[in-house]
């Protein structure tokens, strides 16, 4: 087995993406800004078809709800289920729309992402890439300030969402409309509530200075703002959602790199399986590593209590929950954005080949 050797991180800014392109909207969470490294895999996992190098390039978020990819690279997870041929190149940014526009570019041959960045992807894609796994499920909320506490009171306000179009955003539109509040829309206008999509940073910065009052983020930006910034929780995301449980993280792969590389996926996929496995076994431990992670991509680790709360509004599952996706489909459209049939964005069958052979219980897609 080859030993694990990392690069040092390299920051990365890509482009914000201007406007929300098409289909239900953008990402999961955020503007840009990247950071990559490459690993060299070791050989603990199954062998691909060829010993002909090939480099994976996974993309993913700096934030808690993409503690998978946090703590599997940290623990050498992925690389452990590598094998030696592959080399793993992964790249951070602060959202999904950045990550959209690195797939249907060619830079990542996958990524985890939120369902209204792989909706975007997969439509403007030309069904490009497919979602083979879930991640996260729940870590989102409304966070407002104290003196807020009904709806009503968001009228002549502002609230901030990571971007224009992403899963965050998209959900605050559906939460506001069924409240009977009017916002502008995807291409501007004027409403009840203004929404103005900013990076997570500088939100919980305006938060603090009391230029905007709430946001709705995922973790641990929910977390920060009331911990930090004061504020309270207004809404938590869980109440919207049947049971509690919604996509918020997924894994997508490019359907060129599905096609020409499908034991190298396979392998990824054991990687994620095993990831899950561990955050959901030790979750002290998971939770350092991830702030470890953090604090080796951002500069600066969370305090341990935020960690922790933020960690408890999460769910950690390899089911994508499709009924969620389609949901979110409908949403996007109900609050203006083009939307498309996405019949064909779920391939399960590499992941559940891996359960079944592991003895486990298929994951169900749409």
């Amino acid at each position: 087995m080859h030993a694990l050797s990392r690069r040092p991180l390299r920051a990365r800014r890509l482009a914000l993406v201007a406007a929300v392109v098409g289909i239900a909207l953008t990402a999961t969470a955020c503007s840009s800004g990247s950071g990559s490294s490459a690993t060299t895999a070791g050989s603990g996992g199954t062998s691909t078809t060829s010993n002909a190098p090939v480099t994976l390039r996974l993309g993913y978020l700096t934030n808690l709800t993409h503690a998978a990819p946090l703590v599997g690279l940290q623990q050498g997870i992925f690389a452990k289920n590598l094998p030696g041929n592959v080399t793993l190149q992964t790249s951070t940014y602060n959202a999904g729309p950045a990550e959209v526009t690195a797939l249907l570019a060619g830079s990542l041959d996958a990524a985890y992402m939120g369902p209204n960045s792989a909706i975007n992807a997969y439509t403007q894609g030309q069904r490009s890439i497919r979602i083979i796994s879930g991640a996260t499920s729940g870590g989102a909320a409304l966070v407002v300030s104290p003196s807020i506490t009904t709806a009503s009171q968001l009228k002549g306000k502002t609230i901030a969402t990571p971007q224009l179009g992403n899963t965050q955003d998209v959900a605050l539109r559906t939460w506001l409309a069924k409240q009977g509040l009017t916002f502008p829309g995807p291409n501007g206008g004027s409403g009840e509530v203004d929404i103005l999509p900013e990076d997570n940073a500088t939100t919980l910065t305006s938060f603090e200075a009391g230029s905007i009052a709430g946001a709705w983020v995922p973790e641990p930006w929910a977390t920060r703002m009331v911990a930090e910034g004061g504020g309270h929780v207004l809404v938590n995301e869980k109440t919207q959602w049947p049971n509690g449980l919604f996509s918020t993280t997924l894994l997508v792969v490019s359907t060129n790199f599905l096609t020409a590389h499908p034991a190298v996926v396979t392998d990824l996929l054991k990687g994620q399986l095993a990831t899950t496995a561990f955050l959901n076994a030790s979750p002290t431990q998971a939770q350092a590593d991830a702030n470890t992670e953090l604090a080796t991509l951002t500069g600066k680790p969370l305090k341990a209590g935020e960690v922790a709360t933020a960690w408890s509004n999460m769910t950690f599952t390899n089911d994508p929950i499709a009924s969620s996706i389609l949901a979110d489909l409908v949403h996007a459209k109900a609050a203006g954005f083009p939307t498309s049939d996405i019949a064909g964005i779920f391939d399960l069958g590499p992941i559940n080949e891996v359960l079944i052979g592991e003895g486990k219980a298929k994951l169900n897609g749409a």
